[in-house]
C-alpha cells in the first residue's frame, strides 16, 4: 500500500496534519516553560517542580479525557480542552514571576491537553479501509516524530526573535487551530463509540491490554533515558547541533523505520511481530553502551530509532483489537500515559546514574527498560491473542 494513495484518501491528510499541529503545544511547552521561567530568574528547583507538575497533569488528564470522549464524542471534549489548555499556557506567559499562577497554569495546560493522539487512532478504522489500517497506524507513528523535532525548533525560533513567552502564546494558538481542523472534519463529527459496559476499570479490564501497556512502559523508559543521555554526550563531545542533532537523527530513524514497516504486507499478525521488533529495539539500545565517537554515535542514533515506530505501530493495531467495546479512546490515552510515565522514570534514573557513573551505564538503563518490555510480552504473550470474534482472549470480570 503506497503512502501517497493513503494520503489521497478522504480526510486522511486533514486529520493527520490537524493532529500534528494540535499536538505541537505539548512538545513546545516541555521546553518553553523551563526557558521562560529561567528567563525570569527562576531557580532550577522551581523549574523542575513546574515541569513535573505539567508532566503529571498530562499523564493523569489523558485517560480521563479519553473516557469522556468515548461517552460524549470527540468535538464536545476537544474544543473545551483546547481552550482550557491554551488558557493555562497563556497564564504562565503573562505571569511567569507568580509561583501560584505558574503552578495553576501548568496544572491546567497539562491536565486539559486535548487527547488528539488517541482520538485520531480511534478514527482510523472509520476513515481507511481495513486493508489500509496498519499502513495508517504506521504513518501515524512515524509522523509523530515531526512533533518532537518541530516543537523545540519552534520554541528556539521564538526565543531567538523575542522571548520564550511568545512560544507560549503561539502554542495556545496552534493548539486551538489544530483542534479546529480536526473537529470540523465530517468523520470526527460522525464518530461515536459503541455502548460501553458499566465497569470502573474501563479498557483496563482486558488482561491483554494491561500486558501490552505494562510492556510498553519499558519502551518509554528507554526513550526517556535517551533524552538525558544525549545531553551528557553533547557536553563531552563536540558536534554540530549537539543533543538536538542526536535526537533529530533518532527521530529520523523512527520515521524511516515506520514508513518501511507500513509499506510491507506482513504474513504474521501483530501479536507475533511485536516481540521480535522489541528485541530489535533492545539491540539498537545495546549498541549505545559503546558510547562511540560522534560520527558513529550519529549512525547509532539512526539505528536506535529504526525499530521504535514499528513497535508502536504493532501496538496501535493490538490496542484496537484488545480493547473492550466503547473504550477505545481511553485505551489509546492510557497508552500515551504509560509511555509518558516510562519516559519520566527513564529520565530520572539516567540523571541519577550519570551523576554517579559513566555514560555506558546510563545507556544500559535504556537497554534494561526494553528488556523488561521483552520479558513482559514474552511471559504473558498468551493474553495478547484475540479470538475469532475479535474479543480479547481474557478480560477481568465485571465488578
Amino acid at each position: 500500500m503506497g503512502y501517497l494513495g493513503l494520503l489521497r484518501s478522504p480526510y486522511v491528510t486533514r486529520l493527520l496534519m490537524g493532529t500534528l499541529v494540535g499536538r505541537l503545544p505539548s512538545a513546545m511547552a516541555a521546553l518553553a516553560i523551563p526557558l521562560l521561567l529561567r528567563w525570569n530568574g527562576a531557580g532550577y528547583a522551581f523549574i523542575g517542580m513546574v515541569a513535573g507538575t505539567f508532566a503529571i497533569a498530562t499523564a493523569v488528564g489523558g485517560p480521563m479525557l479519553g473516557r469522556l470522549v468515548d461517552q460524549v464524542g470527540q468535538p464536545r471534549v476537544l474544543v473545551p480542552a483546547a481552550v482550557a489548555s491554551g488558557a493555562g499556557l497563556i497564564a504562565i506567559a503573562v505571569s511567569p514571576s507568580e509561583p501560584a499562577v505558574v503552578f495553576a497554569g501548568a496544572l491546567l495546560a497539562g491536565g486539559a491537553t486535548p487527547p488528539l493522539e488517541p482520538c485520531l487512532r480511534a478514527l482510523w478504522p472509520d476513515v481507511v479501509a481495513p486493508g489500509k489500517l496498519e499502513s495508517a497506524y504506521a504513518l501515524d507513528s512515524a509522523s509523530q516524530q515531526l512533533v518532537f523535532v518541530g516543537g523545540p525548533l519552534v520554541v528556539g525560533g521564538c526565543a531567538a526573535v523575542g522571548s520564550p513567552a511568545g512560544a507560549m502564546w503561539l502554542g495556545a494558538l496552534l493548539g486551538a487551530f489544530g483542534v479546529l481542523v480536526v473537529v470540523t472534519a465530517p468523520p470526527t463529527r460522525r464518530w461515536s463509540a459503541p455502548a460501553r459496559p458499566a465497569h470502573w476499570l474501563g479498557p483496563l479490564r482486558s488482561h491483554g491490554l494491561v500486558v501490552l501497556l505494562v510492556g510498553l512502559t519499558g519502551v518509554g523508559i528507554a526513550i526517556g533515558s535517551l533524552n538525558v543521555l544525549v545531553v551528557s554526550y553533547a557536553e563531552r563531545h563536540t558536534m554540530a547541533g549537539g543533543a538536538a542533532t542526536l535526537l533529530a537523527l533518532n527521530a529520523a530513524g523512527a520515521l524511516i523505520g515506520g514508513l518501511v514497516y507500513g509499506s510491507v504486507r506482513w504474513p504474521s499478525p501483530p501479536p507475533r511481530r511485536i516481540l521480535p521488533l522489541t528485541v530489535g529495539l533492545a539491540g539498537g539500545y545495546a549498541l549505545l553502551c559503546l558510547v562511540p565517537s560522534p560520527p558513529y554515535m550519529a549512525a547509532l542514533m539512526l539505528v536506535t530509532g529504526l525499530f521504535l515506530a514499528p513497535v508502536l505501530t504493532a501496538a496501535f493495531v493490538m490496542v484496537g483489537s484488545l480493547t473492550p467495546a466503547g473504550t477505545v479512546t481511553e485505551a489509546f490515552a492510557w497508552l500515551v500515559t504509560l509511555m509518558t510515565t516510562g519516559m519520566a522514570l527513564g529520565s530520572t534514573i539516567v540523571g541519577i546514574v550519570l551523576e554517579r557513573s559513566t555514560e555506558s551505564w546510563a545507556a544500559a538503563c535504556g537497554v534494561l527498560g526494553v528488556c523488561v518490555s521483552v520479558l513482559v510480552l514474552l511471559i504473558w504473550r498468551r493474553h495478547l491473542v484475540v479470538d475469532v470474534a475479535g474479543r480479547p482472549d481474557a478480560t477481568m470480570s465485571a465488578a
